[in-house]
């Protein structure tokens, strides 16, 4: 019998495309979506009533930065996690973890980490050209540190002789990159100003964005105890982790309503905006629902549900904003 040598080649490069789009996990790209829909969104409802210019291209290229910090986030954790040999240690992840379960090559992913670094930086480059350059050179030059702030950031999560993923501090990067950076950073990138009351959505999404990792955190607590990888889960322990997580999808909302609230929006008895209120009663569910979890690893579906309910919260709130006026 005779075998097609290049229908060979053709089934195996759909093999390894296949295995490239799992190891960049494209379930956690809507959370990392939101930070910039919700920063984007309320610069354009500012602008509105400002009699600004709100440049869909910058909108645009933002979505396209922040999709690739996030891909490299995920091939970085990959190759981290992997040659620590922490995948190996998780049962469930090192089948799916690209690199743990030899699908993909340490130096192969290697390379795609250092790949998508270079091509981060010239996304970002193209997306502050746009939003500074010519009158606002100052901010440019501050924001391309930003941007080689957040690559770094993407890589340093488990890549390194010190990652701090690996010291508990992950919580706190999220945070400031997902939240504060990505909301506050889309924001200025339209309006050109910085306005305090931005941290409300931006704490808020930093908040989701921590739950997501606190929960892949308290599903691997035991298999990261093993490998020395001692998440802030870890540390505190999965009883407190719990607790920890009810808070981090008590505050958001809160957040938001006080953002709506300082803005005026009650005394002008413009309701609609508070249309992002309706996700108390999916948020009320979810939080029952994990609290009533036993095992670790009855977390994992729960991983998904907080990105989208993340999301949608931003894409609520923009559309509150923008179209009922």
């Amino acid at each position: 019998m005779i075998i097609d040598a290049s229908f060979i080649n053709y089934r195996l490069s759909i093999i390894t495309m296949k295995d490239w789009i799992k190891a960049a996990r494209l379930r956690t790209l809507p959370l990392s979506l939101s930070g910039i829909i919700m920063g984007a969104f309320i610069a354009k409802w500012r602008l509105y009533g400002e009699g600004g210019i709100w440049d869909w291209k910058i909108f645009a290229l933002a979505l396209v930065v922040t999709l690739l910090y996030q891909v490299l986030s995920n091939y970085a954790n990959d190759y981290g996690d992997g040659v620590k040999g922490t995948d190996a240690k998780r049962a469930t992840e090192a089948e799916s973890r690209a690199v743990a379960s030899g699908r993909i090559t340490a130096k192969q992913m290697k390379n795609a980490v250092i790949l998508f670094s270079i091509l981060s930086f010239v996304a970002t480059i193209a997306l502050l050209y746009i939003a500074f350059i010519p009158k606002y050179m100052n901010e440019f030059y501050i924001f391309i540190g930003l941007g080689l702030a957040s690559i770094l950031a993407a890589i340093g999560y488990t890549v390194g002789k010190k990652p701090y993923g690996y010291m508990g501090l992950g919580d706190l990067f999220v945070f400031i990159f997902f939240g504060l950076v990505s909301v506050c950073g889309s924001y200025f990138l339209f309006t050109k100003t910085f306005s305090w009351d931005m941290l409300l959505p931006g704490t808020a999404v930093g908040m989701m964005s921590m739950a997501v990792l606190n929960l892949n955190n308290m599903r691997d607590i035991e298999s990261d105890r093993l490998s020395g990888k001692n998440s802030f889960a870890l540390r505190i322990g999965f009883k407190n982790a719990m607790i920890y997580e009810m808070i981090l999808l008590q505050l958001p909302l809160i957040l938001i309503m006080i953002f709506l609230g300082l803005n005026g929006f009650i005394q002008n008895q413009n309701y609609y905006v508070f249309i992002v209120m309706i996700l108390l009663i999916p948020f009320a569910k979810l939080r029952r629902k994990i609290m009533a979890v036993k095992e670790p690893k009855e977390l994992d579906p729960f991983l998904k549900q907080v990105g989208i309910l993340t999301f949608t919260m931003a894409v609520l709130t923009a559309i509150g904003l923008n179209f009922f006026k």
